[in-house]
Parts: structure tokens; sequence; C-alpha cells
């Protein structure tokens, strides 16, 4: 019971927009869908507009959502003088955050199956090698805003962190596919394309990046001289 109450707890923690927002992008992907459907939109176009919302949509969510974790908390400074109990609990908050968004990520990739649109898109492969086209990005950019909050102790330059990344990627989005070294850490492969046989690896590289960038963030963390003074202003 004490368990069942302690992860009740850290859902609560997560807050409404870990709890509300990806299933708001689920119901939001399911009606333009629909509607684009309706007026007749091409069945490619749809599935990319589908995967779009699990590739970017989701990702970005929750790269915002683990960069805002620890600045949520009041008297964090307390909390982190035992620096491996709060590690643990921000290791169940990111769990229900990331695990609830994976939740959602996998409802969209149902409707994509159902509707057999996985193979309109040439590159993904759908199925459960296809999930890696939300996971992958995903796992990478939480890792990210994780870290970058834990390097600078504000909620705002984290969050921005993880933005800015995001819509650079967007916006330099042939020069990083085109380029040898940044195409590995692309994240929207699946929507926006990438050379034959780059999919996968790419998808792959995104994981094996993310690992380290997590243990960073971890080992800051418990560096508990770095929080005594809250964040910086």
């Amino acid at each position: 019971m004490k368990r069942l109450d302690l992860w009740s707890h850290e859902i609560r923690r997560a807050g409404p927009t870990a709890l509300l927002g990806p299933p708001a992008l689920v119901v939001l992907a399911v009606l333009l869908a629909a509607f684009g459907t309706r007026i007749g939109s091409r069945e490619g176009n749809t599935a990319r507009f589908l995967v779009a919302f699990v590739e970017m949509g989701i990702p970005l969510l929750t790269g915002l959502l683990a960069a805002s974790l620890v600045g949520r908390d009041r008297a964090v400074e307390l909390r982190l003088a035992l620096p491996s109990a709060y590690r643990a609990t921000l290791l169940r908050r990111l769990a229900v955050t990331v695990g609830w968004a994976g939740v959602c990520a996998l409802a969209i990739s149902a409707l994509l199956t159902a509707g057999g649109w996985w193979e309109r898109l040439p590159l993904s492969p759908g199925g459960v090698a296809g999930q890696l086209a939300w996971l992958s990005p995903t796992l990478w950019l939480t890792a990210l805003g994780l870290l970058a909050y834990a390097a600078s102790r504000t909620t705002v330059a984290a969050t921005a962190t993880v933005a800015l990344v995001w819509v650079v990627e967007q916006a330099l989005s042939e020069a990083l596919r085109d380029n040898p070294a940044s195409r590995w850490l692309y994240l929207f492969a699946t929507t926006r394309g990438v050379a034959d046989g780059d999919w996968l690896p790419n998808r792959l590289v995104l994981l094996a990046t993310a690992l380290p960038l997590a243990v960073a963030a971890w080992f800051l963390l418990g560096d508990v001289e770095r929080f005594l003074g809250g964040e910086d202003e």
C-alpha cells in the first residue's frame, strides 16, 4: 500500500501538463487526421502528419517536462540534503512522465497500424522496430532536458535549451541530414527523411547518446553543494 501511495504521489507531483499534455496530442492528432481524410487529404500526407505528432510533439513535450522536474519542487534544498533519496524521487517522476507519454505515443502508433499508414512511410519499418520513431527522440530530449537543468539550475534555461535544439533541428533540417556527423543525431528522421539505410542507425545512435546525457545529469544532481543556493537568478 505504501508503494502505491508513493507512486500515486509522484503521479500528482508530475503535474497537469505531464498528465494532460500527451493525451491532448492524441486527441488532436485523431481529430486532424479525421478532418484531413474527410476533405480528401492523400493517405501519405495523413500518415506523415500522424507520425509528426509522435516524432516531434511527444519528444518535445517530455523534454520540456524533464527540464522542469526539479524546479517545481518546494524547498528543494532540504530534499537535496539527501541526494540519493531525491534522485530516486526524480527517477520515479521521470518514469511517470515518460511512461505516460509513451502510452499515448503507442495509441497513435496503433492508429497508424490500424489504418495501414505505416506502409506509406518508406523509412520506418512499423511494428516494434517502428516505435523507435518516437522512443529515440523522446529519450534523447528527456535526457537533454534533465542535464540542462542539472547544469544550469534554472528551469528557464533548461526548457530554453530543449526548445532551441528542437527548433534548430527543424530550421536546419536539410543541412543536418546531409552532414555526415549531425545526421546521426537528427531527431526527425522518420518525418523529414534521411538517406537510405540511415534510419535505424540514426535511431540507435540517439538511444546510445541519451545514456551519457542521463548519467551526467544523475551525477550533477547528486552534487548537493551546487543546489543548496536554489535556482540561479
